[in-house]
């Protein structure tokens, strides 16, 4: 089952989302969707949860292509 909601964004964050979505080929409820399940799995909600907490485990991105001399103009954009 779903439910079905409103929320309002910003022009320049939607615009943002929209060509992400674009670039993925999700529909902006599937990006909505996915922001949500991340939301709540890295903020726990009672204290119960907050206890057993742990920080997700990073993903294996394999090795930065970047040259070192190019990085501070690539953080940069």
């Amino acid at each position: 089952m779903m439910v079905r909601t409103q929320i309002q964004l910003p022009d320049q964050l939607y615009a943002r989302i929209k060509e992400l979505c674009s670039q993925r080929e999700w529909t902006l409820a599937e990006a909505m969707r996915r922001a949500a399940e991340q939301l709540v799995e890295t903020h726990p909600i009672s204290t119960t949860e907050a206890s057993q907490w742990k920080l997700p485990t990073p993903k294996q991105l394999g090795p930065f292509l970047a040259k070192p001399e190019d990085w501070r103009e690539l953080a940069n954009q």
